[in-house]
């Protein structure tokens, strides 16, 4: 199957010019007429990861691993390892990052995962019912994206709307108006100010959030007839 073939798919599941400006998503190792053998869908990719992807194949993230220009390529260092290594394996690479979290991968958290009702959605932004005490919501997030330990901003008792972003949404904030916002990688200065402004927050952590990526794209592409793998990266964070 050739690039050209696949990215037409893709493009159909998320738009590409939906991504953000600053954003890195589309085909960044091959060419619209490279082919491949397999596809492997993936959050990220790592030395573990590539390790098992056959050679001769597409690999797509959700995350880009060329995101900001190289001023030089080190094989040692991260992320020129992972290119070289791809390089030698013939290993292609697709990107679906903002276009995804706007088309597919916010909402299906929402529907598939988390199952709360959806009142409206705004570009990056998911609003839901729950109607439920602060400290039972929080336990029935922590058991359905299986997280053990949350950080929290209570600054309400009953919740009863909430807005989701998954991965990193806290620049989103401003434009929310709810009693508490789910999103990973909350700071200290977001959640101090968040505590006075009575907007309770919980912080579903980055790769906890999105880690539903391969899963949520392997559906749309059965429904499209193209069989992929699904692995995932490895979660730097340990938790002990």
């Amino acid at each position: 199957m050739k690039i050209s073939e696949i990215y037409k798919i893709l493009d159909e599941i998320a738009p590409f010019e939906f991504q953000e400006s600053w954003d890195n998503s589309g085909i960044l190792l091959g060419s619209m007429q490279s082919e491949f053998d397999k596809i492997y869908l993936s959050l990220d990719i790592d030395s573990d990861m590539l390790d098992k992807v056959d050679e001769n194949s597409l690999v797509i993230t959700h995350h880009p691993l060329i995101f900001k220009g190289l001023k030089n390529i080190d094989f040692t260092k991260y992320p020129s390892n992972l290119i070289y290594k791809m390089i030698k394996k013939d290993i292609k690479l697709i990107s679906m990052h903002t276009n995804f979290d706007k088309c597919i991968l916010n909402r299906y958290v929402a529907t598939e995962i988390l199952k709360y009702k959806i009142v409206d959605e705004q570009d990056f932004l998911i609003f839901m019912e729950v109607n439920m005490e602060f400290d039972k919501l929080c336990f029935d997030i922590k058991t359905k994206l299986n997280i053990k330990n949350l950080r929290v901003v209570k600054s309400k008792n009953y919740i009863k709307n909430i807005a989701l972003c998954t991965g990193s949404g806290s620049d989103l904030i401003g434009k929310i108006e709810v009693d508490c916002f789910l999103t990973g990688d909350l700071k200290y200065h977001t959640a101090l100010e968040n505590l006075e402004n009575k907007l309770s927050l919980i912080d579903i952590n980055h790769y906890e959030s999105e880690c539903y990526f391969a899963e949520s794209l392997a559906k749309n592409l059965q429904k499209n007839k193209i069989k992929a793998i699904i692995t995932n990266s490895v979660n730097p964070f340990s938790y002990i």
